[in-house]
């Protein structure tokens, strides 16, 4: 069987060699072809060769993976990245929608991850630019999301998502233009992503933007009229909160 190919880009030099020797221990399948630990050294001998895989540190001690990947407009590599426990990095990948390692990792960490990368996607380059802007500012409110579908990755601007409904392990976003993409991702999972971009949980079922209500109706339980004229109902716990926004605009 014909190796998978891999190249690792990590700074603290004890790092590296601990995730290489994982890799040869670990990940027989891989074939690691190079290393660096420096970004133009890593342009480099990425330049000359790409790997299948590239294992890609987020901060690195000249720069980020970002002024590598930028360096490489045509890198065709699936990228696995490998960030520190920082909630900012944690959030960003989340918005993005890309794989990542968390350091400490585990060897079911990095196994996990290298099963995702053969079976995922490209990255497109506008998960990278989303990435980028969340991790170089992190105090910015973000203003687009990946959303994967079980074809395709697609770039959202936020504003535009008028409500989110569950669908067990399902959500389906429901946009301004009447179109709505179904992702294969909680509706808890986004309730925490977005709790800073102005949305909020009414109901169990139901994640709204609150830019988009038009009318809150007290009779029959309680429920939402929004912009686009559909309904959404409102646990009674909800009630009071809905009010209270609903006095301020």
């Amino acid at each position: 069987m014909e190796k998978i190919t891999s190249f690792v880009v990590e700074d603290n030099i004890n790092a590296l060699q601990m995730l290489i020797q994982d890799i040869k221990n670990e990940l027989t399948e891989l074939e690691i072809i190079g290393s660096a630990s420096h970004i133009i050294e890593a342009v480099k001998k990425l330049q000359k060769k790409q790997p299948d895989i590239l294992f890609l540190d987020i901060m690195l001690g000249d720069g980020t993976a970002f002024d590598i990947l930028e360096m490489i407009p045509n890198l065709k590599s699936r990228v696995i990245f490998i960030t520190a426990s920082d909630e900012y990095a944690i959030k960003a990948f989340k918005f993005a929608a890309i794989d990542y390692i968390l350091k400490p990792y585990s060897i079911e960490d990095l196994k996990e991850s290298v099963k995702k990368a053969k079976n995922s996607l490209a990255i497109r380059e506008e998960q990278i630019n989303i990435l980028n802007d969340l991790v170089t500012t992190p105090n910015n409110i973000p203003t687009k999301i990946s959303l994967h579908t079980s074809e395709k990755i697609v770039i959202v601007d936020i504003n535009n998502i008028i409500k989110c409904k569950s669908d067990s392990n399902y959500t389906t976003f429901y946009f301004k233009d009447k179109t709505k993409i179904m992702v294969s991702k909680t509706l808890k999972y986004y309730s925490d992503l977005l709790k800073d971009n102005n949305f909020i949980r009414v109901h169990q079922s139901y994640l709204i933007n609150k830019e988009y209500i038009k009318e809150f109706i007290k009779s029959d339980g309680g429920y939402l009229i929004l912009q686009d004229n559909t309904t959404v109902p409102v646990s009674s716990r909800k009630k009071p909160e809905i009010i209270s926004i609903l006095k301020e605009i």
